[in-house]
């Protein structure tokens, strides 16, 4: 039975892939060509390919193929796998940004028309932006409360960075390894003092997504390393207590493009720590 399963699942995923395929190069790129000049017929059919009919058969073929289990990474607006989870802190807000205020991180400017217009002056003429914005991720059917980073250099396109989503520690007793842990949406009250499950990873350029193409920063593939970068730097500031690894959900090993241990490090947040310049810091993230 097992096995038949596993052959309808695959004969339902080169279905979708071949529907895709037929319908950008036949479909899309056909009627554009008819209409248009080639070079913007080529351009649209890129624009349609990887920002609608790709993302939507992808989606369509983690339903075939996904496994009943508790989710260890986060999912990016078109529904496909984006970030693993890889950090855990326990604390408020207050003292999450203090934490990495101590380390010289900084808070991400809100993903706005402004700051997205910044984004793309500062990829295309390589200016530095300390506080760029975050593409929007979803965990916890909502995206990210806080995000935070520092540049490697004065290139824009390279970054260490994270983000954060918030849950009420009224939730934990319930586990990590159960679904109710996962699917409750509420967003702890502020000042509460919750668990802030972190997705850390590493931007080194520019580049596309392996399904869907579309445009996006490249990333170190190693997020147990970018894991490993954030919780020694904040050790080092004593910014967090002792660290443990606990395991979300089952151990996926590779994640989109990503090589995981589908380990958490998990640690209490320290209060005080640099709290004077966190306390003069004007909040972006408005919790």
């Amino acid at each position: 039975m097992g096995l038949l399963i596993r052959t309808l699942q695959r004969i339902a995923i080169f279905a979708v892939g071949a529907v895709s395929v037929w319908l950008i190069v036949f479909v899309v790129y056909d009627f554009a060509d008819k209409k248009l000049p080639w070079a913007i017929a080529l351009s649209a059919t890129y624009a349609i390919g990887a920002y609608v009919i790709l993302p939507y058969a992808v989606r369509m073929g983690l339903k075939f193929s996904q496994l009943r289990s508790v989710p260890s990474f986060t999912v990016a607006a078109d529904g496909l796998p984006a970030d693993p989870v890889n950090l855990g802190f326990i604390g408020t807000f207050a003292e999450l940004r203090s934490a990495f205020a101590a380390i010289g991180w900084v808070e991400a400017d809100k993903l706005d028309l402004k700051s997205s217009w910044r984004m793309v002056q500062t990829f295309v003429l390589s200016r530095p932006y300390p506080t760029a914005p975050f593409s929007t991720l979803f965990l916890f059917g909502r995206g990210q409360d806080v995000g935070f980073q520092k540049a490697i250099g004065d290139s824009p396109r390279k970054r260490h960075h994270v983000r954060f989503w918030g849950k009420s520690l009224e939730h934990l007793p319930a586990g990590p390894d159960t679904a109710s842990f996962w699917l409750n949406t509420d967003r702890p009250a502020q000042g509460e003092r919750v668990m802030w499950a972190g997705a850390a990873t590493k931007d080194t350029g520019i580049g596309f997504t392996r399904l869907t193409f579309q445009i996006t920063h490249a990333t170190d593939s190693d997020t147990n390393a970018e894991r490993d970068f954030v919780v020694g730097a904040l050790k080092g500031a004593g910014a967090i207590g002792e660290v443990t690894l606990a395991e979300a959900g089952a151990p996926l090993r590779h994640i989109n493009h990503y090589v995981s241990d589908g380990e958490v490090a998990v640690a209490e947040l320290k209060p005080g720590v640099t709290q004077v310049a966190a306390s003069a810091a004007s909040p972006r993230s408005g919790f």
